[in-house]
């Protein structure tokens, strides 16, 4: 596999960026010959990112090869472990880190770097690690299971400088509670690009799901109470 030489982006940018989209399309690939595509079905979908997640063993292969050829797409990786597995996804385009829980070996490693890092919380301990980190914006997980936005506004009110990105059962017809709380700066799913639908190549079908994600957000954006909820 080629190691991809891409200039990083910066932490505050990837953040600016995330913040805009709303969305991070959390995707399991098993065939790294479908990143490409898929990576332009998210794009001509309206969604130029992906959190490609560790959950497979062509993903850093993925990641290389999105990285490689569609340079307008955000790329990160997902489902992150280990110090190394940040350092290969690193060294191949990724230019965000997100994990599941919170590891203290990722997160400094990824800190002493300056590469943006997203480690999964849930409970007030856990944030309060990751504020002993210096770190602000965190990955809820998992989101729908642990309580859903209820849970959320109750973990989050005593930490007034977190915000949060929610992952875990989010789909279009949850996604705009979550992201009408002001302290969500994105949320994480699945459901525009199953792991089913890229193994079938249905990327007309991703492409597709992609614009109603983007339209909803649209939506959002422009309502008069989008920015309320908290």
């Amino acid at each position: 596999m080629t190691t991809v030489q891409t200039p990083r982006v910066a932490s505050g940018d990837v953040l600016a960026s995330l913040r805009a989209m709303r969305i991070v399309p959390v995707i399991v690939i098993d065939d790294a010959g479908h990143a490409v595509p898929l990576g332009t079905a998210l794009l001509e979908g309206g969604l130029p990112c992906a959190e490609v997640t560790f959950r497979t063993p062509n993903a850093a292969d993925a990641i290389a090869r999105i990285a490689g050829e569609l340079p307008g797409l955000l790329v990160g990786a997902g489902t992150v472990l280990t110090p190394q597995q940040a350092a290969r996804a690193l060294d191949v385009g990724a230019k965000f880190i997100v994990a599941p829980g919170f590891n203290p070996a990722v997160v400094d490693y990824c800190l002493e770097r300056a590469i943006p890092v997203y480690p999964g919380v849930c409970t007030p301990t856990e944030i309060e690690m990751a504020l002993a980190k210096g770190l602000q914006v965190l990955k809820f997980f998992p989101a729908e299971a642990a309580g859903g936005l209820a849970f959320l506004k109750a973990v989050a009110a005593p930490y007034t400088g977190v915000d949060f990105m929610p992952t875990g059962g989010i789909n279009l017809g949850n996604l705009a509670t979550y992201l009408a709380f002001k302290r969500v700066v994105a949320c994480g799913g699945s459901w525009m690009a199953p792991t089913e639908w890229i193994a079938m190549k249905q990327f007309d079908r991703i492409r597709a799901e992609t614009e109603k994600a983007v339209r909803l957000v649209r939506e959002l954006t422009a309502g008069a109470g989008f920015a309320g909820g908290g």
